[in-house]
C-alpha cells in the first residue's frame, strides 16, 4: 500500500506529464545539498533533461530574534520560515539547455538595500529580502537567443502583528521585478518570463497590492490572465468567503479553505511574459467536477499549475 506522501508525488507527476510544459517551475520543493529529492522526482516524469534548483533562503538560520520571542534558531528565526534547511524550495524542469553560467542570485541581498523599501527602521541590515528566492536564469532557444526566467515565491502578507513585517516583505518581494526591470541591478533582459508565487491577490484578501497592482499593468510585462472553467464552479460550490469575493472567480489559482477566517481561492501565482513576446494562449489547470485529471489535481498541491504558451519570435 503506498504512504500519503508516495500518492502525492504520484499525481504531482501524473499533473506535469498532463500540462507537458516545455518549461516548468515548481514552488515548494525540498531542496538539498545533492539534489536527491529533484532527480527523484524528474525521473519519474521523464522528458526534462535539464534542471535547476539552488538552496533557498527558508531554512537559513539569520542570528537573530526577529519573532521577538526571546529565542534564536526557530523556524520564523530563520530569512525563510522553515522547520530545516531547504524546506519548500524553487525548481526550474526544461527541455531546453538552461544557461547555468550565466544566471544571477538575488537571494541574498539585503531587505534594507531594496531601493524604496518598506523594511521596518528596526530590521537588522543583514535580513535577506527574499524569503525563499529570486533568480533569473537564461534558457537557450531553438536557432540562438535566449529566453530568461525570472523567478521568485514570497512570503505569505500574513501570520504577523500589527507592525506588518510579512506583509512589508511581501511587497517588495514583488516591487523587486520593477527596480529590476528598472536596471538598479544591472541591465535587465530583453526577452523574459516572470514565473512565480506572489502569495498575494491583486484584489481579495489581506497584504499590500500597490507593487503587484504595478507589475500586472506594466507596459514591459504582458498579462495573459489565465484561467479556467474549474476555478469557476469551484468558487460557486464552495460559497461563503468566495461569495463575498470581488475579484474574478476565473483568475483563480489556489484553493485555500472556504471557511469563516479562511481566504477561500484566490489569484496568487502568475506567468508573466515580456511585452514583446507574442502570447499564443493561456490557462489554469484546474479541472472541472468528474474531469479524470481531478482528484490528481487536487492532491497534488491547493495551488493549480498555471501555464502560458508564448511564441518564439517577438511581436
Amino acid at each position: 500500500m503506498l504512504s500519503d506522501k508516495d500518492n502525492r508525488v504520484q499525481a504531482v507527476v501524473r499533473v506535469v506529464r498532463a500540462a507537458d510544459a516545455d518549461v516548468l517551475v515548481l514552488a515548494g520543493i525540498d531542496w538539498d545539498l545533492e539534489g536527491h529529492a529533484l532527480t527523484a522526482l524528474v525521473e519519474r516524469i521523464d522528458g526534462y533533461p535539464h534542471r535547476f534548483a539552488a538552496r533557498p533562503n527558508r531554512g537559513i538560520d539569520s542570528g537573530d530574534d526577529l519573532n521577538r520571542d526571546g529565542k534564536r534558531g526557530g523556524p520564523e528565526d530563520a530569512h525563510g520560515f522553515a522547520e530545516f534547511a531547504g524546506q519548500e524550495g524553487l525548481a526550474i524542469l526544461s527541455r531546453l539547455p538552461l544557461d547555468l553560467a550565466a544566471w544571477r542570485d538575488f537571494s541574498t541581498m539585503a531587505w534594507q538595500d531594496m531601493p524604496q523599501t518598506l523594511a521596518l527602521d528596526d530590521t537588522p541590515p543583514d535580513r535577506r529580502l527574499s524569503t525563499t528566492a529570486h533568480w533569473m536564469v537564461p534558457i537557450s532557444m531553438p536557432g540562438g537567443g535566449r529566453l530568461s526566467l525570472l523567478v521568485w515565491h514570497a512570503t505569505p502578507p500574513v501570520f504577523d502583528g500589527p507592525r506588518d513585517r510579512n506583509g512589508r516583505r511581501n511587497h517588495d518581494e514583488t516591487a523587486f521585478w520593477l527596480h529590476y526591470l528598472d536596471g538598479a541591478f544591472g541591465a535587465p533582459p530583453k526577452d523574459f518570463v516572470l514565473m512565480g508565487a506572489a502569495n498575494l491577490d491583486p484584489v481579495d484578501g489581506d497584504g499590500r497590492p500597490d507593487a503587484l497592482d504595478t507589475l500586472l499593468t506594466d507596459p514591459r510585462i504582458r498579462d495573459p490572465r489565465p484561467g479556467s472553467t474549474g476555478a469557476v464552479l469551484a468558487a460557486a460550490a464552495d460559497g461563503g468567503v468566495n461569495s463575498a469575493q470581488q475579484g474574478d472567480p476565473a483568475l483563480d489559482t489556489v484553493d485555500w479553505p472556504d471557511e469563516p477566517g479562511r481566504p477561500g481561492n484566490m489569484r496568487v501565482d502568475y506567468v508573466l511574459p515580456a511585452a514583446r513576446l507574442a502570447v499564443l494562449d493561456s490557462g489554469v489547470l484546474w479541472p472541472a467536477p468528474g474531469a479524470s485529471l481531478r482528484g490528481d489535481v487536487e492532491l497534488a498541491s491547493r495551488h493549480r499549475l498555471v501555464w502560458v504558451e508564448i511564441g518564439l519570435g517577438a511581436e
